[in-house]
């Protein structure tokens, strides 16, 4: 990297919100670190960019459109030339970029699981009957609703601060976040538990965080290669290949988690009905130079087991 003043700032875009703010700022932080040049004063700059899915908060995100709903203008900003870097939490990144942008860095992941939160109870399985516990996620809902049926779901949208007032409110007995985001914002303390994965599999990608840029932008291409963690990178593709090949979005119920050890990885898998009435589950293991093909090969194995009807109408 030549000295930053020979530059303009680069030019990070996030979403506003406060999650979305800390996870840039520790974007920002890392490149500091590795460059020092980018650790003057102006050399990096923040744009905060408001999404679609930040501003309509009133319906769930399968109605109106799904998770590019938190990414759109972000990458226009970008291909527009406003914004040289995006900083997105992975489990909101669509399986397939526009062209133009690619996606070459991941830092290193947090914990990928759910935390609970209730006044009422510390555990899933302590709720009373009848609670309502509230998500935006139909992969939470689905997964709640196989194990627990005599629970309500509702749809609850908004930011960890929001979700965490209304909760204090009472218009919920239950809510779930993930464990990453409360962690990173210095809250991990409001989690009445953590729920293992074993009992409910996180979503694609959760507790990474993916920074994305133009393809071609030797700048930003070389100070994102410092900074990727390739672990994560490793881990992450197994999972999105698994989505890729399920054509996921955030209206299918779709749950993966791949595991590291060593040169080995370990993906588990699975599809479920939003009234969790079905849920399929497949696991694999392989070399972890084959974490997209033993990720396609899961998604291909729940693909044929599910059926054409699975993801249809029936399925939401």
């Amino acid at each position: 990297m030549r000295a930053a003043m020979t530059h303009p700032p680069l030019k990070i875009g996030t979403r506003g919100s406060p999650l979305a703010l800390a996870q840039a700022h520790e974007t920002r932080d890392r490149l500091a670190a590795a460059f020092p040049d980018l650790a003057a004063e102006g050399a990096v700059e923040i744009v905060v960019i408001k999404t679609t899915g930040d501003k309509v908060l009133d319906r769930p995100l399968a109605e109106i459109g799904g998770k590019g709903l938190f990414t759109k203008e972000i990458d226009d900003a970008m291909l527009d030339g406003r914004i040289d870097l995006a900083v997105h939490s992975m489990k909101d990144v669509p399986t397939w970029l526009p062209d133009g942008i690619v996606l070459p860095c991941m830092l290193e992941r947090e914990d990928p699981r759910d935390a609970f939160l209730s006044p009422r109870a510390a555990r899933l399985a302590d709720l009373p009957a009848g609670s309502v516990v509230g998500t935006a996620s139909l992969r939470r809902q689905a997964q709640i609703l196989h194990r627990r049926p005599d629970l309500r779901v509702v749809s609850f949208r908004g930011n960890v601060q929001t979700r965490l007032r209304k909760l204090d409110d009472g218009e919920v007995d239950a809510t779930l976040l993930a464990l990453a985001g409360l962690r990173r914002l210095g809250m991990a303390e409001v989690a009445s538990g953590v729920i293992e994965t074993d009992d409910l599999l996180p979503a694609v990608a959760q507790g990474a965080i993916g920074i994305t840029c133009r393809a071609g932008d030797d700048r930003a291409l070389a100070a994102l290669a410092a900074l990727n963690h390739g672990p994560t990178f490793t881990r992450v593709a197994a999972e999105r290949a698994l989505l890729e090949v399920l054509d996921g979005s955030c209206r299918t119920p779709i749950a993966a988690l791949a595991e590291l050890e060593g040169a080995r990885l370990r993906l588990r898998g699975l599809v479920a009905r939003p009234d969790g009435s079905q849920v399929l589950e497949t696991a694999r293991e392989g070399a972890a130079a084959d974490a997209a093909a033993i990720g396609r090969d899961a998604g291909e194995e729940l693909r044929r087991r599910a059926g054409p009807g699975f993801f249809g109408p029936s399925a939401g």
